[in-house]
């Protein structure tokens, strides 16, 4: 899922991130946060002030989402929704409450709500380029592909910049153009000139490149990536999934443990145990299930992690009953596949190859998903070729961060 910040401050959802929750970008590390945490507090100094300044409490909230990415606490989305309640309040028709109410909302998976909220605030102010970014990304996160990409056009031409390009790119590589994700990037890449931005948009570079199957050139990428930024915590695990899937294991786990110690996300953490499993070690998923608590706790619904993890690592009931309730909710190429890998594991591949056929359907070139319908068709007595590069033993690597 890419994920993608706003100028001012609006942060929005992640653009398809299909991971443990819709995170936010270009992400911050340590400094970022010294200066996100300062401007929280003259924020809140004027607040004290000016208590009726509803913009001032919109953007709050949004710093405080912000934090929930940054820092993996999810109880920053419940500070988010104190702030905006407030913002609410005081004026519910402005678009910037409303888009921060979308964004809140997108950070809880909670996607048609999100697309309600960003109507509204697109209603309040057609030229509000934050809110068509909140839009694009929950339209992709319901399936709606054709919408997503009209609100990205849009937020192309009110604000074209690292924002818009990412989530141009990603559409594109959606559509299975490599070639033209690329070029966004590098158009991203052009207009960034902050160091986090500069980081953001190098590591997506080495992402094309990983699911491409180049691990050289990711791993080119992801080092580019921390010369502009140094404790830019995505790039670090690209260098881990790099190690993982070039095998030097141990290379990978040391990475991997300086991740997880930054931002102890469900997916860094799946990669660790599953490259653990890889090097013949037992996997650890204390922190997993911590985090999946703290999740529930903060209101975010996350059918879609427990789902994959379910399926390939745990009981294959369990996991269809999580992907039947995420796709019933979102029901886009990620959760179309994790609902036909499920039925797959479970013993019912006839009832999963029309989910693994959507999930392939648009020529997104994600090795992942290939692999599942190849084994899926294969199982059905389907001709199918399993791509000879793909490693099996380590799906989570697979997956978009």
């Amino acid at each position: 899922m890419r994920s993608l910040a706003i100028a001012g401050g609006l942060v929005v959802a992640s653009a398809l991130a299909f991971t443990a929750y819709a995170v936010y970008a270009p992400p911050e590390t340590a400094t970022v946060t010294t200066r996100t945490v300062t401007f929280t507090e003259t924020l809140q100094s004027r607040l004290k002030r000016l208590p009726g300044d509803y913009r001032s409490w919109a953007q709050l909230g949004m710093e405080y989402v912000d934090q929930a990415r940054v820092t993996g606490d999810p109880s920053y989305y419940t500070k988010a929704e104190g702030a905006l309640a407030t913002a609410t309040r005081l004026n519910a028709a402005d678009d910037a409450v409303l888009t921060g109410q979308a964004a809140l909302a997108a950070g809880r998976h909670e996607f048609s709500d999100a697309v309600r909220l960003a109507q509204r605030a697109i209603g309040a102010n057609p030229y509000s380029a934050a809110a068509h970014g909140v839009l694009a990304d929950a339209k992709t996160q319901l399936g709606d592909l054709s919408g997503a990409s009209k609100a990205v056009d849009k937020m192309m031409g009110l604000r074209p910049g690292v924002a818009a390009f990412a989530r141009a790119s990603y559409a594109a590589e959606l559509r299975g153009d490599r070639t033209a994700a690329r070029k966004f990037l590098e158009y991203a890449q052009n207009d960034a000139y902050a160091p986090a931005d500069i980081a953001y948009t190098r590591y997506y570079l080495g992402e094309l490149a990983l699911h491409s199957g180049d691990l050289a050139a990711a791993g080119t990428w992801y080092a580019k990536a921390l010369q502009a930024y140094p404790a830019y915590t995505p790039a670090v695990a690209g260098q881990a999934r790099v190690g993982a899937l070039s095998g030097r294991t141990a290379e990978a786990l040391d990475l991997y443990q300086r991740v997880v110690e930054r931002l102890p996300l469900s997916q860094y953490l799946i990669e660790q145990g599953e490259t653990r499993i890889k090097a013949g070690l037992k996997p650890d998923w204390t922190l997993l299930e911590a985090q999946r608590k703290l999740l529930r706790a903060a209101g975010v619904r996350d059918d879609l992690t427990w789902a994959e993890f379910e399926a390939d690592h745990g009981d294959p009931a369990v996991a269809v009953r999580h992907a039947r309730a995420e796709y019933a909710r979102n029901p886009n190429l990620v959760a179309a596949d994790a609902l036909g890998w499920a039925l797959f594991k479970a013993g019912k591949p006839r009832e999963a190859l029309p989910y693994a056929k959507k999930a392939t359907s648009t020529g997104w070139r994600n090795p992942l998903l290939a692999y599942h319908r190849a084994r899926i068709e294969r199982a059905l007595g389907k001709p199918a070729r399993v791509a000879p590069g793909f490693d099996p033993s380590l799906p989570a690597l697979a997956r978009f961060s």
